[in-house]
């Protein structure tokens, strides 16, 4: 078929992927440039081989040369570069499926576009599932430092709110609890990742699930140290914690694939659930044990 046999809205639809796909070969091979890892840096300069070979497809229909998206240029890249190659890949990935089901309308009157609908559900699926970054396969030593962390200290602090009533008090006593966690967390995974002798190095198990347990915990008790309403700072320890929780839980999601609305309200409903039990478990201590601080 060629350009001038294209009815207008099915040459606005091409050209519209051609700029995608360019625009995605630019991306894939900026990040190949910075890539370290030899493996991840062969898939990602084959997945960007395989877009400037669909916008050549397209262009071969067009007719016309198109200038990429600088601006997503920009944006997925530091997305990458800042958040990890695999959620920033599949980030931009997950922008496609539009596209896809355009493709798959138009796909029996133009065969290259079934090619490459087959291409990006499959081949370069594939290619994403090759990579490998550390991050990842400890992620679930960061599950086990922010779970805890949110669901532990969350408690904790709705409960001494309510018994101390104090935010400096309460500040100084859910840091000290925290950071002891977090210690005594990190030591439980180095022997559980021993004992399980898996590929993760028990030590940098020890370590992600320690930072993740510790920034959990700032997170948690920065209120305490800015305002002097209690009431006030457990409403914005509770916000943090869902925030923590809805940022966790989207990453998450997104390299792995997963149902994020689903895992974000199982552990968020847990997480104030606990606040709730802590928060009444506070109320009693300090009314039958007339606690003044």
């Amino acid at each position: 078929m060629s350009p001038t046999s294209l009815d207008p809205d099915l040459k606005k639809l091409m050209l519209s992927w051609q700029k995608t796909e360019i625009t995605e070969h630019y991306i894939y091979s900026n990040l190949a440039k910075v890539v370290k890892d030899p493996h991840n840096r062969q898939v990602i300069e084959q997945i960007a081989a395989s877009e400037a070979e669909h916008a050549a497809t397209f262009k071969s229909y067009t007719g016309k040369e198109i200038s990429p998206n600088r601006w997503q240029i920009f944006i997925y890249y530091w997305i990458a570069r800042l958040f990890g190659l695999t959620f920033g890949v599949k980030l931009m990935e997950r922008g496609e499926e539009g596209a896809q089901a355009a493709y798959a309308g138009v796909s029996q009157r133009i065969p290259d576009v079934e090619r490459i609908l087959e291409e990006e559900e499959e081949h370069e699926e594939q290619l994403l599932a090759m990579l490998d970054e550390e991050a990842l396969r400890y992620a679930g030593s960061v599950v086990l430092g922010l779970n805890d962390a949110l669901v532990e200290l969350t408690g904790a602090l709705a409960g001494l709110t309510f018994a101390f009533q104090n935010t400096n008090l309460i500040a100084f006593t859910g840091l000290i609890t925290g950071i002891s966690a977090a210690f005594s967390m990190a030591a439980s995974e180095y022997l559980s990742a021993r004992a399980d002798e898996q590929e993760t190095n028990p030590l940098k198990a020890a370590v992600y699930t320690g930072i993740a347990y510790i920034f959990t915990v700032s997170i948690l008790v920065l209120p305490y140290f800015i305002l002097k309403n209690y009431i006030f700072c457990l409403a914005w320890t509770l916000t943090n914690a869902i925030l923590v929780i809805a940022a966790f839980n989207f990453y998450i999601a997104g390299v792995k694939g997963l149902n994020f609305a689903k895992r974000f309200l199982e552990m968020a409903l847990i997480s104030l659930g606990v606040a709730t039990f802590s928060f009444g478990v506070g109320v009693l201590i300090r009314k039958f044990f007339g606690l003044e601080v």
